[in-house]
């Protein structure tokens, strides 16, 4: 309401109650007080490079580093001297570990296929993908596009890319062509990822028909791999179009990661373009892996016997930190969705979390609220009682969507982090901590 007075303008919103960590999660949690998250505090606050530096022991180093940190405002060098991998780091380093065999990734697709990677095949795929990448002569510094579904091959694809040194920038699926075309020649990319379609509501969303008319303005782009997601007609140009299955066909799963420099580029992602141009944001090896990885332990508490399910695109950033790099540089089970949340009823989330005793559940505010006008009988219907970490991300949540996620979807016993960050940040900047706050 207004103040004639100070012509100000209050918020209505003010939110007194307070939700302490439950008694049980604390216990358990890696952050389990308020006491406990202060000494972290002071640590990192009296001595970043300390803190940081025992930290990155948590990575494997190639070659170890000679300084934490290079810092000449605005640019900050993160480990300077270092080499390491994102790709091993997610995936080696599990290797010859207890979750060598465990599940790495739960892909559900919208009509209904199911299909689990252990960090042993997902490693397998990543590999025998990478060397079809360098069969088409892409290396280190090479921009890899993709245009693609909400697919396990979009994540092999990813770690593929950073195994080799190829810099990949993903395009949101549901972006036009034009887009595309825009993001490619700014980039330089010069290999395109997409597939004959996608599936949305049912429907499918013509995405190679797309990625040919962005093609058509990309000139850097030499080749285009394509994947066979829903099997319907489209065209193939002779000499720059390629299968997915045909360029994996032969190639070996033998593919070593290339030592890579700290600073070494790992992606490009661009912004929404909401507020003018969109902005190519460039995100390096060391420094946003091991961030992304200790952001996901911390924040969302991972265990190794977690479901853990972030519902975004991996068209965006959250989908970048916190559906690929940070669950799999901690050992967690990822979980990726590809339709809508709505499709063919709107229960399609809490059967997925039922069907596959999800623990973890982060997802964005304005989805809380379509689930709030779509009705509780929706959710009534599932068992959630797997679930013990709520999770939002976008805007800001308002005070009846937080109580609404916390009773019924949370059924009052699970701690919320409500997290704030950016693309340019890369990783989570603002959250409550579930043990400690």
């Amino acid at each position: 309401m207004a103040d004639d007075k100070a012509g100000q303008i209050h918020t209505v919103m003010k939110e007194e109650r307070l939700f302490p960590p439950p008694e049980e999660f604390a216990k358990k949690a890696r952050i389990g007080s308020l006491d406990q998250y202060e000494k972290l505090w002071k640590e990192a606050n009296e001595d970043p490079e300390a803190f940081w530096g025992k930290l990155a022991e948590e990575l494997h180093w190639f070659k170890p580093y000679d300084k934490v940190l290079e810092w000449k405002e605005p640019f900050a060098n993160w480990f300077v001297g270092g080499e390491t991998n994102v790709s091993y780091n997610c995936l080696d380093a599990h290797l010859g570990t207890p979750r060598q065999n465990k599940a790495a990734l739960i892909w559900e697709g919208e009509p209904g296929d199911t299909r689990i990677l252990t960090y042993q095949m997902l490693h397998h795929e990543v590999c025998k993908f990478a060397n079809g990448l360098k069969s088409l002569g892409v290396g280190k510094g090479d921009v890899v596009a993709m245009y693609m579904p909400m697919v396990p091959e979009l994540a092999i694809a990813m770690l593929a890319c950073a195994r080799i040194g190829a810099i990949h920038s993903i395009v949101f699926g549901g972006f036009s062509a034009e887009a595309v075309a825009d993001r490619n020649n700014d980039a330089s990319a010069k290999v395109l990822l997409t597939a004959d379609a996608g599936w949305r509501r049912g429907k499918p969303l013509p995405l190679k028909t797309a990625a040919d008319a962005a093609l058509e303005k990309s000139p850097t782009v030499e080749k285009c791999v394509v994947l066979r997601r829903v099997g319907c007609e489209i065209d193939m140009k002779e000499g720059r179009d390629i299968w997915w299955h045909d360029l994996v066909a032969e190639a070996s799963a033998d593919c070593p990661a290339e030592p890579m420099d700290s600073e070494a580029p790992l992606f490009i992602l661009y912004t929404s373009g909401s507020t003018g141009k969109p902005k190519g944001i460039k995100h390096t090896t060391a420094g946003y892996n091991l961030y992304a990885k200790k952001t996901t332990e911390w924040v969302f508490d991972v265990r190794d016997e977690d479901i853990y399910w972030c519902t975004a695109d991996i068209g965006w950033i959250t989908g970048h930190s916190y559906i690929v790099y940070g669950p799999l540089s901690a050992g967690v089970t990822t979980l990726m969705y590809e339709g809508a949340p709505n499709w063919p009823t709107e229960d399609r989330f809490w059967e997925i979390v039922e069907k596959h005793r999800v623990s973890i559940f982060y997802t964005a505010p304005t989805a809380i609220r379509a689930f709030i006008k779509w009705g509780d009988e929706w959710v009534e219907k599932h068992d959630l009682s797997s679930l013990r970490l709520l999770g939002t991300v976008g805007e800001g949540i308002n005070p009846e969507a937080w109580m609404w996620y916390h009773e019924k979807i949370g059924g009052g016993r699970c701690p919320i982090v409500d997290t704030w960050w950016q693309t340019e940040t890369g990783g989570i900047m603002m959250s409550p901590l579930p043990g400690a706050t």
